[in-house]
């Protein structure tokens, strides 16, 4: 990040939205004619969602909330509607806002959508297909077996719905190679299961979980590898969130102390990890750079913030130049999954600012 660009107000969030626009028109380009929608969870600010939407097909939402944020901000962009235990309410706003895709969890949840009249919808699959090397594996609650799968499908044709085809988001943090071998195998599963029910022109949602490596900011999903071995002949989608935006923001914020307790050094920063929840999260140290010094790292020190608890700790025991209040520090890969899922009113300390470079 560029000094220049630091905020007057600390701490602050600062997006870049020209780095995410040719991130993404790149991502879009490899990807060809597999479908791209962006995952809104991972980061639902307005301006992100307005750089995002000119490159993506759809948006995927997983919330009322969502929906409803996602169709005043884009209201003509395409949404889908996944993530379980969907409420009655959030059905029926999904009928009245016209959502295009419901991704349907269970079959009550299927029974439940039916009543809001006709809809198309995508039948989440929880497949038994093993992930080594996956930072998190979405089994458990997501989705449905093969028994309730092939339940829902018999019973679609008695109902206003239309089954379009199946979403399998199975697993997260996987490099291109893995993700492959991941989308042959839903694809392998999905084709004959469509075809069984009458599906002729099949939609498949591989999902997200392409890989974003906190400790090698450097280091980049293969897009280009990707997008060139994935299959053919289908209505392929794909759902990437953090891997779209984690790059292209900073969480800036300032020394207020530095201290030396039992022989371990601590800089005490503005804020915390109420607006950045990633680090402990992930149990990772967060990237960082110190944007007012040019000195090399000389030392250790761990550097936290404001909380009245020990897990408030954006990085642990770090290589840092010689600090002192006042000196400003980036952290960076704060794009995605870092303010919106941070418990901001925790003590009540003040919200960070946001800013854009455009």
């Amino acid at each position: 990040m560029n000094p220049d660009d630091v905020p007057d107000r600390l701490p602050a969030y600062v997006y870049d939205l020209r780095g995410l626009d040719e991130h993404i028109a790149s991502v879009r380009a490899a990807l060809g004619a597999t479908e791209l929608y962006y995952a809104a969870k991972a980061n639902p600010d307005p301006q992100i969602l307005r750089t995002v939407a000119p490159h993506v097909d759809g948006i995927e939402v997983s919330s009322g909330g969502e929906l409803t944020h996602v169709r005043e901000t884009l209201p003509h962009t395409p949404l889908a509607f996944g993530g379980p235990g969907k409420t009655d309410d959030e059905l029926a706003l999904a009928a009245r806002l016209g959502v295009d895709r419901v991704h349907v969890e269970s079959p009550n949840e299927l029974a439940r959508l039916a009543a809001h009249g006709p809809r198309s919808v995508l039948l989440r699959a929880n497949l038994p297909f093993r992930t080594p090397g996956a930072a998190l594996a979405m089994s458990g609650p997501f989705g449905m077996d093969e028994e309730a799968l092939d339940a829902c499908a018999r019973r679609i044709p008695g109902t206003p719905l239309t089954l379009r085809g199946v979403h399998a988001h199975l697993a997260s943090g996987l490099d291109a190679p893995a993700m492959l071998d991941l989308a042959d195998r839903i694809v392998g599963w999905a084709l004959p299961f469509l075809a069984d029910h009458g599906v002729d022109d099949p939609e498949i949602n591989i999902g997200g979980g392409m890989a974003v490596d906190y400790t090698s900011p450097g280091t980049r999903f293969d897009w280009a590898a990707y997008g060139k071995g994935l299959p053919a002949g289908m209505r392929l989608r794909v759902e990437p969130g953090r891997a779209l935006t984690a790059y292209h923001g900073w969480y800036v914020t300032d020394v207020l102390d530095v201290k030396t307790t039992r022989g371990e050094t601590y800089a005490v920063l503005r804020g915390g990890t109420h607006h950045l929840r990633t680090p402990v999260t992930k149990g990772h140290d967060q990237p960082f750079e110190v944007l007012s010094s040019k000195d090399a790292p000389s030392g250790r020190a761990t550097l936290v913030g404001q909380l009245c608890t020990p897990k408030d700790v954006f990085a642990s025991d770090v290589p840092v130049p010689p600090l002192a209040p006042g000196d400003v520090v980036a952290f960076a890969m704060a794009g995605a999954y870092a303010w919106n899922i941070s418990h901001h009113d925790f003590l009540m300390h003040p919200k960070p600012a946001f800013h854009y470079l455009r």
